[in-house]
Parts: C-alpha cells; sequence; structure tokens
C-alpha cells in the first residue's frame, strides 16, 4: 500500500519509517525543504534511539522516501495521514489547528484518486469534521474518508511502541474506512495489537482523556510525596503499596519535579478548553494543570533550601534539562521553571545534558551549557539531578566531592540511595523520603 505522510516531525517521522519497515511504499512530506533535504542527506531533526538507523535501511531498500512537493507525493496514495503539529495558541490554550486546516485545503485542491484522510496529530473532538468540510469545499470530486487515528508514541521509546503498542485506536464513519485502515496496520496483527474501532469523535477524545488521566497520575503522587515529606513517610513505599493494586497500576506512579514535554502540557490545557466550549467543566484536569505548574518553581525553591535557604553568589549545576531521559525535547520542561527560578535568586547556573543542550542553549541564555557531568559539578555549591539520564545513575561520587564545592546533592529523581550519599558525605535531599 502506498502511504503519504503530511508532516516529517515527530510523529511524521517515527510513523512514516515504521510503516515503511512494515512493507509499505511510504512518502513522508514537509514544506520545510530544509528538513526534507537533511533527511535526504540522512540527518534526523529529532533525536530518538533507533530512528536514523531505521530510516536509513527503509530508504536504502527503496520503502522511503521524502518530499516537499504534496501533490505528487499523494499521488496514488490510498491513505494519507495529517502529521503536522498543534501546537497550544497563544492566549487560550486552545489546540491551534492552522497547519491542521492548510493541509486539509491542500488536499482537498490536489486529491485526484479515492483516499482515507487520517489525522494522526493530536486534535480536539470536531476536527473530523473540519477538515471533511475543508476538503469538500476546496473541490476534489473524489472518494474519500476522514479517520481519527491517534498515536500514543512515548519519546525515547517511540518505535517500540509503534510496532508493539497497547491499542490502535480509529475512529472511522463508513465501512470502507475501516478496511483501509485494517490493511495499513496489517502488519500488527502478528502481535495481536488490539484494534479500537470507534466513531470519529471517540477517537479525538479518547487520546486526550489518556493524557489527562496520566498527567493526573503523575501529579497525584508529586502531591502525595510532599506530604510523605512532612509526615515522615517514604513516597516510594507508598507508591508501590498503591501500584501493586491492578485497579491502579504502577506506572505513571514516580514522583519528580512535575510532567512536561511536548504532549502532557498542550493536551491538558487544549481539553479544558474544549471542555469550556461545550460547558462541562474539567475541575480535576483544571486544578492538575494548576498543581503542576506551581510545582515546577517550587522544586527550584527546594534547592535554594538545601542551599541554606540563600542562592546569591552560589553555583548550581543542573545534571539533566530535557522533559524525559532519551530524548532532546526542551518543551515545557521542569528544567526550565527551575533554573529561572534559581537565576531570579541570584545564582549562577550551569547544566548539563547529553542530548538536549542545543534546544536548552536557546531557552536558558543565561545558564552556562558545560561539556560533560563532571565540568558542571566543578566548582558547584549545589548539584541538582532533574533528568534521570542513565549516565547520571553512576556518577563518581569521590570525584564529585574532589571537583564541587560542597557536597550538596539534590535529587529530584530518587536515583540516588539516601543512606549511600549520607554515608559518603553528602548533604542529600531527595523527593518525598525521610
Amino acid at each position: 500500500m502506498k502511504i503519504a505522510m503530511v508532516g516529517s516531525g515527530y510523529v511524521g517521522l517515527v510513523s512514516g519509517a515504521c510503516f515503511a519497515d512494515f512493507g509499505h511504499d511510504v512518502v513522508c512530506i514537509d514544506k520545510d525543504e530544509a528538513k526534507i533535504q537533511r533527511l535526504l542527506d540522512g540527518v534526523m531533526p529529532i533525536y530518538e534511539p533507533g530512528l536514523a538507523e531505521l530510516v536509513a535501511a527503509n530508504v536504502k531498500a527503496g520503502r522511503l522516501q521524502f518530499s516537499t512537493d504534496l501533490a505528487s507525493a499523494i499521488e496514488g496514495a490510498q491513505a494519507i495521514f495529517i502529521a503536522v503539529g498543534t501546537p497550544s495558541r497563544r492566549g487560550d490554550g486552545h489546540a491551534d489547528l492552522s497547519y491542521v486546516n492548510a493541509v486539509a485545503q491542500e488536499l482537498g485542491e490536489h486529491l485526484r484518486n479515492p483516499a482515507v484522510i487520517v489525522t494522526k496529530s493530536t486534535v480536539p473532538v470536531g476536527t473530523g469534521d473540519a477538515v471533511e468540510r475543508i476538503i469538500s469545499e476546496s473541490g476534489t470530486a473524489v472518494k474519500f474518508s476522514v479517520v481519527s487515528n491517534p498515536e500514543f508514541l512515548r519519546e525515547g521509546a517511540a518505535i517500540g511502541d509503534f510496532k508493539r503498542p497497547d491499542r490502535i485506536v480509529i475512529g472511522a464513519e463508513d465501512e470502507w474506512a475501516r478496511g483501509v485502515m485494517r490493511e495499513v496496520y496489517r502488519p500488527l496483527f502478528l502481535n495481536r495489537a488490539p484494534i479500537l474501532f470507534t466513531s470519529r469523535r471517540s477517537s479525538e477524545l479518547i487520546k486526550y482523556a489518556a493524557n489527562a488521566f496520566l498527567a493526573t497520575k503523575i501529579t497525584f503522587i508529586n502531591e502525595m510525596a510532599d506530604l510523605c515529606e512532612k509526615v515522615g513517610a517514604d513516597v516510594q513505599d507508598v507508591s508501590r503499596g498503591i501500584g501493586l493494586d491492578g485497579r491502579i497500576g504502577s506506572k505513571f506512579l514516580h514522583a519528580g519535579p512535575g510532567y512536561g514535554g511536548s504532549c502532557f502540557p498542550k493536551d491538558t490545557l487544549a481539553l479544558l478548553k474544549t471542555a469550556e466550549d461545550f460547558s462541562s467543566p474539567v475541575r480535576l484536569v483544571e486544578a492538575v494543570v494548576k498543581v503542576n505548574d506551581s510545582r515546577k518553581r517550587a522544586m527550584g525553591r527546594k534547592v535554594i533550601e538545601a542551599l541554606g535557604g540563600e542562592a546569591r553568589g552560589k553555583r548550581v549545576a543542573l545534571l539533566g534539562l530535557t522533559f524525559k531521559p532519551n530524548t532532546d525535547d526542551m518543551r515545557d520542561a521542569p528544567s526550565i521553571a527551575i533554573a529561572q527560578t534559581l537565576l531570579d535568586a541570584g545564582a549562577d547556573v550551569v547544566a548539563y545534558d547529553p542530548e538536549g543542550m542545543a534546544a536548552a542553549a536557546e531557552i536558558m541564555p543565561d545558564v552556562e551549557m558545560a561539556e560533560n557531568t563532571y565540568a558542571a559539578i566543578k566548582g558547584a555549591d549545589a548539584i541538582v539531578l532533574v533528568t534521570e539520564w542513565d549516565a547520571f545513575r553512576a556518577i563518581d561520587l569521590g570525584r564529585v566531592k574532589q571537583l564541587a564545592n560542597a557536597p550538596v546533592l539534590v535529587d529530584l529523581r530518587n536515583v540516588y540511595d539516601p543512606d549511600e550519599l549520607r554515608a559518603a558525605g553528602f548533604a542529600y535531599s531527595s523527593i518525598g523520603r525521610p
């Protein structure tokens, strides 16, 4: 089957490469000529483990191509995916659908053969209806159907998530579209990946509801961590104790500095806006957003407390900047608010991240970027573990004590054992532990 993937960012590129690896003929399309040229040269626009190798293998096999010409790229495609960005709209938090609408307009003008149009982008309820209307009004005379097929990819584990999904959600309004989508995902039948067919609007809401629920679990355990610190309990014991309950589950119950990234912040805001538009407020999600936003700054204050309550003139080393390990994504990363809180308090902030430094340097111009872990630690009055990269899980504590100005470690991911760190002579603080 020929598949066209409009949008060659994180979702489009990963999805396109995986579909090609299944044996489909895929063309990834993007208006950014520089991005397409880099892809043609084998240079990935994002960091995702295994992606460069997957793309190279399928380009070599002739199953994966890249183009800036939508009209020619969609010719003969039976399924055309829309995988462009839907960032939060400035001012009101609603998802910005301008890119999706522009693609729909262009598809209506250039569609010459029957095709299923698939919204892979995360979009609010009712977007499929709008896409259908735009294409119809743009002049196409050929048969088409609009389907919702949300992605559930975790940055850093996207290829595995695509090839071994928990579920595949498809919102389709007619049997022809369902048949095409079965053929698209037929290679996954051997993995017995459950395919859930729903209405288009249900599919659109499933994506937002899933992310809002996961964001709620993260925020819940973070608040429990705060309570644990007050009462002398251990949040890791609490997390395990409730996570072993099959009705709750252990995933997303790891206390930390708050959620960030490309999905949870914008999707919770978009869900709030949708709920407001339909006069059906979601108060729980409202609280989640508010608590998470305040938590990031609170982590900066936690570091100041570890410095003895005064940060002015102190040098603070941040280990990890991206919102999670195994990605270069800095969008809404907790490190941004933490660094700003420290800078506002008069601290000098230095940081190191294995993959996120280029993006971070643009966002944090007042933060010094170090060459490596130990260069960041040198002369530091406090060391803050912000992102749990593997490279930070076994740092040489003896070397750290020699390089740092003071053996103060604030572990915002609970990577280290408190007893071990204190025995090594560190003033150690973590999240939700005595």
